[in-house]
């Protein structure tokens, strides 16, 4: 990209993150649900199990997400620790669209050996070093999330970027998880990680607007067009590629860009 170019395309996206970033953003995003905690485990297993079923019509992620959050009594990490059998029976009444109550189940009974035996979520997405690509941590993650007897149907709800995926929903409950909590969108809460490693959550969206930038060629929203975008964004930010996040989605659903 020309060196002008480039300047301009920085500078209109800077303004659009600084715009977006902010309170009023937490409202009708799935991020407000782990904004109802203040309990580290709390908010990271609120955030990784909205995370997961954030596809669709924003409204119904937030009822379903806090539906979820209701049955576990408003507290996720006691709930894991302490369920019985009978605590589980409700959750798999829980059917909205492909992610049922089978679904959920194990993923708390997943969440709960990690926690025992894993040291925790965090520690399940903690790279080796500070260079490590953050898609080599997710392949091991979900390595480690389906360790335990499953149904194969339910793997599909934790994409693998290793496999071509753009794993858009983890990385955007990792961008959830390490960015800054300076502009109180984000939550800062895992040091493990640096914002440098993340990659920016691709979606219909923020894919259509990276095009119309000229900052994204490739068609497909997958793992090559994700490593895409990361090298242009990187340009504009490396420590912080993923503040972008926040103007190219609000560019491509609030303004339609």
């Amino acid at each position: 990209m020309e060196k002008y170019r480039l300047n301009e395309i920085k500078s209109f996206l800077d303004y659009k993150a600084d715009l977006y970033e902010n309170e009023n953003f937490i409202e009708n995003d799935p991020v407000s649900i782990p904004h109802l905690f203040s309990k580290k485990e709390d908010i990271e297993i609120s955030a990784f199990i909205t995370s997961t079923i954030s596809w669709g019509l924003r409204k119904t992620i937030l009822n379903n997400a806090k539906r979820i959050v209701e049955m576990m009594d408003y507290s996720p990490f006691d709930f894991i620790q302490n369920y019985s059998k009978s605590d589980l029976e409700p959750l798999s009444k829980f059917v909205p669209r492909t992610f049922n109550g089978s679904d959920l189940i194990f993923f708390i009974t997943s969440l709960k050996n990690i926690y025992i035996n894993h040291g925790g979520l965090e520690n399940l997405f903690k790279p080796n070093n500070s260079n490590e690509n953050m898609s080599v941590v997710i392949h091991q993650m979900k390595k480690t999330f389906f360790s335990i007897s499953h149904n194969s149907r339910t793997k599909k709800h934790i994409s693998d970027p290793i496999k071509g995926s753009a794993a858009k929903r983890i990385n955007m409950f990792l961008r959830w998880m390490v960015r800054s909590k300076k502009k109180k969108v984000d939550f800062e809460l895992w040091k493990s990680i640096s914002p440098s490693q993340l990659s920016c959550p691709l979606d219909v969206h923020s894919g259509r607007t990276a095009r119309k930038l000229r900052i994204l060629n490739r068609k497909q929203n997958d793992y090559k067009a994700t490593l895409e975008l990361d090298s242009n964004l990187r340009i504009f930010n490396s420590v912080d590629p993923v503040k972008y996040d926040f103007a190219l989605f609000g560019l491509g659903v609030f303004e339609k860009f």
